[in-house]
């Protein structure tokens, strides 16, 4: 009988096949031949055991017995105390054994193998107590003179009908646990040789009875696994002389085309869908009765800042922790109809639409939540508000202004020849206002559309401060300012459009002109900070509020004291789009009273 290497138990074992009917058949039979053996093995062991130990004490008791009634003359006569060691030495050498002489009070006379003088008192000994109480004391325990286990037997000696003393004896036990130990291992041996035995014969009948159903199994393991192509099954039909087991494979074979169009099917439909979800810039969840989710779009992981093995398994609230979606889903769930919120997502400052929809019978139980970034189109209906409201400001002064000065002029002071000049002096300068107003924001329109093209060069920045300084120096001269210039001349080159660069620059000390009081220091500086450089334009002026810092780039936006100096509020705004077009940005620095600070950078030409 030969078995091949895949057939054999210990492969089985090996790669952990422990579902293996093979195993299964023999296992249980291994298993009982173990625990047989394993319980005869005990019980013959202890049996022997105590039938040699027990046989061994009743030869020491007749040896013991002996010398009590040879030596107990020499006990009673005191003179023959001094003796006892040799007559003890005597004996035992005669009865090949080892012999030790004890007074009634537990002191030793004398022994065969140890001086008696370096033996403590030994009353207390269990062989000793046993056989002052019973007239025979046994014991086995470990020897430290023997260095191992030992019997001991102890017989008092009785002198008309009175202990006068005892005579104790201990041989070796090892002899005995060597014959057990030699037991123990043929019942091993024979144990293994009858569980190999059964292991062949349990693989050899389930071979040749499970063959067919185990290429069954093989064959539905490659399907599974996707190793085999479903349509090409009836190649590897199992051939059988077995009805029963060829009508199986037909039927199995049957199957595994009908799967196999099934399976074909699901994945054309999923692939569909998966790629639906993968390319929606709507965030999309699926979520079950639990509140648990199922599913998450790509588009939902980048909304909310998480991933989908975070996700996927846990609750709404437990990976949001927001009330506002948790109401809608448990709204939907309990209506059983579609829901809709309009929700803020604060840590990601996100404006969402959300849809709640029962997915009714397409998924029992599950809902789909929806939701659709509204962000941006607030920030731009914001931006729209913002912008009507403060071009209606700003255009309702001039206006105000002109309709008053005409309404003046109608009334009768075309009449009064210096009035009308000088009302039509203020006329002018109303419309010069609002000229510039359209100007600038035409500009910025161009700018922020892209219509603008740089003319890019190589400029050094101290010749952009300079050319800015030169165009406002009798402006800041008649305010009472003293401006200062910080540029080092090794610092290198930039890449810029050295008109528009230096508007910006003017823009900055023109606001620092108009908001520093008479006396001030406007300082111009300009430093490496590679790859860039900075700009940096600081007075010690009025400064901005804490509030109003973060929206001093906005269109039209202007503190209340600044709406008091005039401007058009749009210079910063084309100031940032203009530095951004370089690839730059732009910041501010500012505490009240004590003056700003605005910084731009510009990166370095190559």
């Amino acid at each position: 009988m030969v078995i091949g290497l895949k057939d054999n138990f210990f492969y089985i074992w090996k790669n952990g096949k422990l579902n293996d009917i093979r195993f299964q058949i023999a296992l249980p039979f291994i298993l009982l031949i173990i625990i047989v053996m394993l319980g005869l093995g005990l019980y013959i062991s202890d049996f022997l055991y105590n039938s040699l130990s027990t046989a061994e004490k009743k030869q020491l008791t007749s040896k013991v017995n002996l010398v009590a009634e040879i030596i107990s003359p020499f006990l009673i006569d005191e003179t023959f105390h001094d003796h006892l060691d040799y007559y003890t030495s005597l004996y035992a050498q005669q009865l090949e054994t080892r012999l030790t002489v004890i007074d009634v009070y537990g002191e030793v006379l004398g022994d065969s193998q140890v001086d008696k003088e370096s033996m403590n008192n030994i009353i207390e000994l269990p062989e000793i107590k046993e056989a002052k109480n019973s007239g025979l004391g046994e014991d086995i325990r470990y020897s430290d003179l023997l260095g191992e286990n030992s019997i001991y037997v102890a017989v008092p000696i009785i002198h008309e009908k009175e202990i006068i003393g005892f005579i104790r004896t201990n041989i070796s036990i090892k002899p005995i646990e060597n014959q057990i130990r030699g037991f123990q291992q043929s019942l091993v041996l024979i144990t293994l040789l009858v569980i190999v035995i059964t292991i062949l014969i349990t693989l050899w009948i389930s071979n040749t009875s499970m063959a067919p159903l185990q290429k069954l199994t093989q064959l539905a393991d490659m399907i599974s696994s996707g190793t085999m192509d479903p349509e090409s099954i009836t190649s590897y039909a199992v051939k059988s002389s077995n009805d029963e087991i060829s009508q199986l494979s037909k039927a199995f074979n049957g199957m595994a085309t009908q799967l196999s169009n099934q399976i074909k099917a699901l994945e054309s439909e999923r692939s569909k869908l998966v790629g639906i979800f993968s390319v929606m810039t709507d965030g999309v969840l699926i979520v079950d009765e639990r509140s648990q989710i199922q599913l998450i779009n790509p588009s939902a992981e980048t909304m909310f800042s998480i991933t989908q093995s975070d996700a996927i398994g846990n609750t709404l609230i437990e990976i949001f922790r927001n009330h506002q979606i948790q109401e809608l889903w448990e709204q939907c769930n309990t209506t059983g109809e579609a829901q809709y919120a309009t929700l803020e997502i604060i840590p990601q400052r996100l404006y969402l639409q959300g849809v709640a929809t029962p997915l009714g019978q397409s998924l029992p139980g599950s809902t789909l939540l929806l939701f659709q970034n509204l962000t941006h189109l607030r920030k731009l209906e914001t931006m729209r508000k913002d912008f009507v409201s403060n071009i209606s400001h700003e255009l309702r002064t001039p206006l105000a202004s002109l309709k008053a000065l005409t309404e003046t002029l109608q009334e009768g002071a075309l009449d009064d020849p210096p009035a009308a000049k000088r009302f039509l002096q203020r006329m002018e300068t109303e419309v010069d206002s609002l000229s510039l107003m359209v100007s600038e924001l035409l500009e910025l329109s161009r700018i922020e559309s892209g219509r603008v093209p740089l003319r890019m060069g190589r400029i050094h920045p101290c010749t952009v401060i300079k050319g800015a300084i030169e165009r406002l120096i009798l402006q800041a001269e008649r305010a009472g300012l003293e401006i200062e210039i910080k540029c080092d001349d090794k610092i290198p080159d930039i890449m810029a459009d050295s008109i528009r660069l230096e508007q910006v620059l003017v823009n900055l000390i023109h606001n620092a002109i108009k908001f520093t009081p008479q006396g001030g220091v406007i300082q111009i500086s300009g430093r490496l900070a590679h790859p860039d450089v900075q700009f940096c334009v600081e007075d010690n002026g009025v400064g901005i509020s804490r509030e109003d810092l973060p929206r001093i780039f906005e269109r039209f936006y202007k503190t209340d004291r600044a709406r008091s100096s005039g401007g058009t509020g749009l210079g910063l705004a084309i100031a940032r789009h203009t530095v951004e077009m370089h690839g730059g940005k732009i910041w501010a620095k500012s505490i009240q009273g004590k003056g700003s600070q605005f910084y731009f950078i510009i990166p370095l030409a190559d």
